[in-house]
């Protein structure tokens, strides 16, 4: 195999299509969340009384009419478990392979150790995305600006965190299914909308680096089918006069 099959070969790509799936799946993200949402206001606290008055097991012909609403309450809750999953997969996935368009040898543990462990996923993660954005050499004066969006998007993701894990359980208002709300979608809105801009401007960075990085000499060979030609004044062997 030549030199260049094997350079080409083991060249790291921009992680554009680990990009993409991540905004799909906080698309969706949003979307099942929104529809959950939607159900609560409309629905949620009637079924609620309703359940309660059937003692959660509901039974005979007057119960009919609450199973329709139940199947689609359990269905909602599973596209909200289901696309949250997906989305935390697409983004590590994007984040290992972004570092990785960096640094070739970059590990994998560093993104999960992030993520995974208390404490330390407060702070780490928008680190190791900030770290890859230096690694693209960016044009200078964007600092700031990234700064900004990184710090934004942080942010709405702490506080979207804080809204579910903390002021869910203490809520007052007991009367709901979830007691998702209002505040809770428009919180995971702006994180993910901020994730998004993050992603794409990090992807955007790297295949503009990329594209403008010099072909190193060795890199692509290319063949010619002509025969090599003798150098100026040699005398070619082997011919008759």
């Amino acid at each position: 195999m030549a030199r260049g099959e094997i350079n080409v070969r083991y060249t790291q790509a921009s992680p554009t299509r680990a990009a993409s799936a991540v905004h799909l799946t906080l698309t969706a993200q949003i979307l099942s969340l929104g529809a959950l949402v939607s159900f609560e206001l409309s629905r949620g606290r009637r079924l609620a009384a309703e359940l309660a008055a059937f003692g959660g097991r509901p039974q005979g012909a007057d119960a009919e009419a609450v199973v329709g609403a139940v199947t689609l309450f359990a269905v909602l809750m599973m596209l909200v478990a289901g696309t949250t999953i997906a989305a935390a997969a697409a983004y590590v996935t994007w984040l290992v392979r972004a570092r990785q368009a960096n640094d070739r040898s970059a590990a994998t543990a560093p993104v999960a150790a992030a993520w995974l462990l208390p404490g330390v996923n407060l702070i780490a993660p928008a680190v190791l995305v900030d770290e890859v954005w230096r690694g693209t050499r960016p044009p200078a004066g964007r600092r700031g600006r990234w700064l900004a969006l990184l710090a934004g998007w942080w942010a709405a993701w702490l506080g979207t965190i804080a809204l579910f894990t903390i002021r869910l359980p203490l809520d007052a208002s007991a009367g709901d299914l979830t007691g998702v709300g209002v505040p809770e979608l428009a919180c995971a809105s702006v994180a993910a909308l901020l994730c998004g801009c993050t992603v794409r401007e990090l992807t955007r960075l790297q295949r503009a680096a990329r594209s403008a990085r010099p072909v190193e000499a060795g890199t692509v060979h290319t063949f010619s089918p002509q025969a090599p030609q003798p150098a100026p004044g040699s005398t070619a062997v082997g011919r008759t006069s």
